[in-house]
């Protein structure tokens, strides 16, 4: 073998590997992905419904058409990675091609035929992996976890605290609302969402004329304080995630990023007080 075809073969891949990551790459490439995702939702819903036989049988045909459409999208995306030992180091590809792996294994009429289903439900969720807005906020919420986990458990106290409380002197006036603790959590769900939560809160009014403050005070808490909290948080690590997206394509292109920008004044604040 001579060296000019290792040469050659070495370019040909590599001509490959750029056509493939132009065609990753290409909008237009996404967006009929995309509708393919769609599509395979529609495909989903459509087996819930009691349909004919021969429309059963198209629905399988398209199901499986969809099935090689995402192989060939994966296939696509592996080929045009340029660092292809770096590819699987993605959770968002190892999920893809799981699904995709799983929805070539002919098991429709086998005991696992239910974990098929199962999965081909979970491919509307590669919207996620394809979108990087959807993508940025699945991340912003996970980010936001440890701190939700604080609001969330001392909102878990305040409503143990309510239960209790409501137990103790409204289960004689409703045991279906109030009976035990566990009830009376379900009650007070549905007075933080203020579904009907009038209709509970005058009917143990009939019997404690003050009780509406305790509904009051829990819908403060509850409702207005730490569900605000929650959002506020939310909000707070989502416009983190975009100024580090932000501070990424800043870095890339040359230019300064917010952190160089509060640098350098903090530099020239420093070299103003010398001064003085």
């Amino acid at each position: 073998m001579s060296r000019r075809e290792p040469l050659e073969t070495t370019l040909a891949s590599n001509k490959l590997q750029t056509a493939f990551f132009n065609l990753r790459s290409n909008k237009a490439f996404e967006l009929f992905v995309v509708s393919i995702i769609v599509f395979s939702a529609v495909t989903i819903g459509a087996r819930t419904y009691d349909l004919p036989p021969l429309l059963i049988d198209v629905v399988g045909m398209l199901d499986v058409l969809i099935t090689l459409i995402f192989l060939f999208e994966i296939i696509v995306r592996f080929i045009g990675e340029p660092d292809k030992r770096r590819f699987f180091h993605s959770a968002w590809n190892v999920f893809d091609s799981l699904i995709v792996i799983v929805s070539l294994i002919p098991i429709e009429d086998s005991e696992l035929a239910l974990i098929g289903r199962l999965v081909r439900i979970f491919r509307v969720l590669r919207m996620v992996s394809l979108i990087p807005e959807l993508r940025m906020l699945l991340n912003s919420l996970v980010k936001a976890m440890p701190q939700l986990g604080y609001v969330a458990l001392m909102m878990f106290i305040i409503f143990y605290i309510y239960a209790a409380v409501g137990s103790t002197f409204f289960a004689s006036i409703n045991p279906e609302l109030w009976g035990d603790i566990a009830v009376s959590l379900l009650t007070l769900f549905r007075v933080m969402t203020f579904e009907d939560w009038t209709d509970v809160m005058y009917e143990t009014m009939e019997v404690y004329g003050s009780s509406w403050i305790f509904y009051i005070t829990f819908i403060f808490f509850t409702a207005f304080a730490f569900l605000n909290m929650i959002i506020g948080i939310v909000v707070n690590v989502l416009e983190e995630e975009h100024q580090r997206e932000r501070d990424k394509k800043a870095e890339a292109s040359g230019e300064p990023t917010l952190r160089d920008l509060q640098q350098q004044l903090f530099e020239l604040k420093q070299m103003m007080e010398d001064r003085r």
